[in-house]
């Protein structure tokens, strides 16, 4: 190990002498031999690691103590971010101590390798904990600004915590040995050819950072992307989107698609529309239309479910003629932009409808074709009609009756039959 990290684990090693002079004696010299040591070293290292989770508890029992009720929340973020790192900080002792027991020499290969390994369980607690200080810092943050949105939040979380496991890796691997400034020359050199064939992924990566930018959505909101997907956002990553879509399948989009196109954001809507088009029979009198036309407008300036004519454009009006109708536009807002509530508002406005147009006299036109025949072929054949009685008939030609065919003759048509008396 080196002078630093010797001076630091001193007072440790001091204790652990005490103890071990104890566990000696208890044992009856068992230290002399060096499978005893052996025996020693696994047996105190797997009394850390047993006992780990009893020293997490009477660490965050004494840390607890430093915070007041109004952070009461903060502290128990605090330890299930922290559970981890100090369990590992804890079997990083017991390792250091096991070794300890070993004796081993100072200047041999396995002293220098119980010192590697010592150093990086140190090293990956100590950095472990500083990534899982920043979920609970990041939500203190959080209410205090303003302008930073949930997905910012979550970007700068997901940053953070790459930037810290980056460092970490470069100090293990410094520990070990491994020289780094090589290393990072050698990955600039890779890292700019696999720029090159990289380029969409930077191209995601640049649209996410402006999705956020221009706050085009958030998580939760119902966007649609004509040609690509509608649905309701769960995440924003580096480089693509992940948009629950209303079947509850979830697709992945690239951060590009939704850059380079159109966005529709349906939950920033602030209220929904009602179009639509109805049709009454051209039976319909003037009179009627206007009354039809003023119910209809009475009903959605007195309902509470739709928006004032004052605050957004509301029209009852005779649109057009249609090919088998008179068009009546009904264009309105409602205050919901809840789909479920508007379309109950619709269902609503639907029945009052129907009522109107019934109570005025006329009714609700239909897809309909007259034919008008202005003459008949002469040679045109004769209609048929049902036979009456047994006896068959000719509809009138012209107007005059067709002269009625004679009676049949039972005997003629059957010679077997007995001829009438007489």
């Amino acid at each position: 190990m080196d002078t630093g990290t010797t001076d630091l684990l001193q007072p440790v090693r001091a204790i652990a002498t005490g103890v071990f002079v104890s566990l000696e004696r208890m044992f009856g010299g068992l230290s002399e031999f060096d499978y005893g040591r052996i025996a020693l070293a696994i047996l105190v290292f797997a009394l850390f690691f047993l006992l780990r989770r009893l020293f997490r508890h009477v660490f965050f029992t004494i840390i607890g103590k430093l915070f007041t009720l109004n952070m009461q929340a903060f502290r128990d973020d605090l330890g299930r971010a922290l559970k981890g790192p100090v369990e590992l900080m804890f079997v990083a002792v017991g390792t250091f101590l096991a070794f300890e027991v070993l004796k081993v020499a100072e200047d041999g290969a396995l002293a220098q390798f119980s010192g590697h390994v010592v150093q990086t369980l140190l090293i990956a607690a100590a950095y472990w904990t500083i990534i899982a200080l920043v979920d609970p810092l990041m939500e203190q943050a959080a209410p205090r600004s303003g302008r930073m949105t949930e997905t910012v939040i979550d970007w700068i979380r997901k940053a953070l915590k790459c930037i810290v496991a980056f460092f970490a890796i470069v100090a293990v691997l410094q520990q070990w040995g491994v020289r780094i400034g090589p290393l990072l020359a050698g990955m600039g050199i890779a890292g700019a050819a696999v720029a090159l064939g990289a380029q969409e992924l930077f191209k995601n990566l640049i649209s996410g950072v402006l999705i956020l930018l221009e706050r085009r959505f958030q998580y939760g909101d119902w966007v649609k992307v004509p040609n690509v997907v509608e649905g309701t956002v769960e995440s924003i990553g580096f480089r693509s989107t992940r948009i629950r879509q209303f079947d509850d399948a979830a697709v992945q989009v690239p951060n590009s698609d939704l850059a380079d196109n159109s966005v529709i954001n349906y939950t920033q809507m602030r209220r929904r529309r009602i179009y639509w088009i109805i049709g009454v029979p051209y039976s319909t009198t003037v009179e009627q239309l206007r009354d039809i036309r003023q119910q209809i407008e009475d009903y959605i300036h007195g309902a509470d479910d739709f928006v004032s004519y004052k605050q957004a454009s509301t029209f009852v009006r005779i649109d057009s003629f249609g090919a088998s109708s008179i068009n009546i536009m009904v264009y309105c807002f409602t205050k919901t932009t809840n789909w479920g509530e508007w379309l109950a508002v619709k269902e609503k406005l639907a029945w009052q409808l129907m009522d109107i147009v019934a109570k005025a006299g006329s009714s609700f036109a239909f897809p309909s074709t007259s034919l008008y025949v202005e003459s008949l072929p002469a040679d045109r054949p004769e209609a048929f009609l049902p036979p009456e009685e047994g006896r068959p008939r000719l509809a009138p030609i012209d107007g005059a009756p067709a002269a009625a065919p004679p009676a049949p003759n039972p005997a003629a048509s059957n010679p077997a039959a007995p001829k009438p008396p007489g």
